[in-house]
């Protein structure tokens, strides 16, 4: 009867994960005037080219997760050996509870239930040590980019710019030194007594060393390529009298910006909008075609991931291990 009970309620769960992801999609994509901007800017240029833009993004994206699929199996490969597939399907699982949380803090869940439940909240200190990752080289890529756009951009005495520039030096050398020594916080909870008794769940921060960091490090900067890459492609495609070194400039500030507002991954686009909106004005009066380029982005990096993810949600047990075909 238990049993029963468990499967009635974890069907439920599903269902109601499933069917809150897409109404809080269909609403929002069915009120986004930017997607239709899109659509206009793009109806005179020939449909094969078109579909050859397109269609490279779109294998980008899957590119993008693909490789967040590596970092993951090899972020739990101390607590949990996680097949290609499995790693895959946890990572767009997460994107599905991604869409309707605060901070992304649901993609979290979407993939630690594809662990053995006893390693369910390591797993998720996993996770985070691959998300700092991701962080550290957001941070150090905006920092350089801000500097850049402030010398070019705004009127600063030199005796600020070399504030500024060492300002960004040890905000960069923090976060290197931080990442790359991330099991001192292993050691700091240990020396809180409140949190000792959770030491089962953090100790695998110690575990991570320099080198294994390093490979980490390695997946993030990758990620990082492709959808910069993303971003450089939709632009130039739609802005080609955009200078190439400004497009990077803009979207390395682009994601620094996104990363420090706390936001919904569903009403994060009118943060993306209103950011790349400001910025990309220094370089180009297109407006229309930023947000547009914006939009799209947001459409198949966010929502076409979160829509295949919804498959996964009913391979979960919620009480138990993973279903297996």
């Amino acid at each position: 009867m238990i049993s029963k009970y468990k499967t009635i309620i974890s069907t439920l769960l599903k269902v109601s994960i499933v069917t809150l992801a897409f109404w809080m999609i269909y609403t929002k994509l069915s009120s986004n005037s930017n997607l239709k901007d899109f659509r206009k800017l793009i109806e005179a240029i020939p449909q094969p080219e078109i579909t050859m833009v397109l269609g490279i993004v779109i294998f980008l994206m899957l590119v993008n997760w693909g490789l967040e699929a590596l970092k993951w199996r090899r972020l739990v490969r101390p607590i949990e050996k996680l097949t290609l597939w499995r790693s895959l399907e946890s990572v767009f699982c997460g994107l599905t509870w991604a869409v309707f949380t605060p901070n992304r803090i649901g993609e979290y869940g979407g993939r630690v239930f594809f662990l053995s439940p006893k390693r369910r909240i390591i797993g998720v200190v996993a996770m985070a040590v691959g998300n700092i990752g991701q962080m550290v080289l957001t941070n150090i890529f905006g920092a350089i980019a801000i500097c850049i756009f402030l010398y070019r951009f705004a009127d600063l005495d030199y005796r600020l710019e070399y504030a500024l520039v060492a300002l960004s030096t040890m905000f960069c050398l923090f976060f290197i030194v931080f990442y790359f020594n991330i099991r001192w916080l292993n050691g700091i909870l240990l020396s809180m007594r409140f949190t000792r008794k959770y030491k089962k769940f953090y100790s695998i921060l110690g575990r991570y060393q320099k080198k294994e960091l390093f490979k980490i490090l390695l997946f993030c900067l990758a990620r990082y390529v492709v959808f910069s890459t993303q971003y450089f492609i939709l632009f130039f495609w739609l802005i080609p009298d955009l200078y190439y070194m400004d497009i990077l400039m803009m979207t390395c500030i682009l994601f620094f910006v996104q990363s420090t507002l706390p936001s919904l991954d569903l009403f994060d686009i009118g943060v993306r909008s209103v950011t790349a909106s400001y910025f990309f004005s220094y370089v180009t009066d297109q407006d229309v075609a930023v947000i547009a380029c914006t939009a799209s982005i947001w459409l198949i990096n966010i929502i076409i991931p979160a829509i295949l993810g919804s498959y996964f949600v009913f391979k979960l047990n919620f009480f138990g291990t993973l279903k297996r075909n």
